[in-house]
């Protein structure tokens, strides 16, 4: 069945599926992510990473709470320079639905076995 959303795709990473099939407007950004060279990407991930922690793990006390997600704010805008601001939203919402940034070092290890259109079909082998 074809992926359509970010969390459908992060719970196929979470999953470790073999072939993973994603249509629509995901896939131009999935493409971005994994287009990214290994020393943009590494500061990219840095980036997305603070932002998750921030999304995934809030802070109760309400003054750090804010401070949390101001930085992670702050710290997306490099990854938005590297990967745009679609590809890092996309980056960070799937990464919060696998349960952390390894998601998406994950994905980039997929291969490509296909790519047309509004079509990617991936693979682990």
């Amino acid at each position: 069945m074809p992926i359509t959303t970010e969390k459908e795709l992060g719970q196929a990473l979470k999953n470790d599926q073999e072939t993973i099939e994603i249509e629509g407007d995901l896939t131009t950004k999935v493409l971005k992510i994994k287009a990214t060279g290994k020393v943009a990407w590494a500061v990219a991930a840095g980036a997305i990473g603070v932002a998750v922690l921030g999304i995934m793990y809030p802070v109760p006390e309400p003054t750090t709470q804010a401070t949390t997600k101001s930085a992670a704010f702050f710290a997306g805008g490099s990854a938005v320079a590297i990967l745009g601001a679609g590809a890092t939203a996309t980056a960070i919402s799937i990464a919060v639905a696998a349960g952390g940034i390894g998601a998406l070092n994950s994905l980039r290890k997929y291969k490509v076995v296909s790519s047309q259109g509004n079509k990617l079909k991936l693979s682990r082998k």
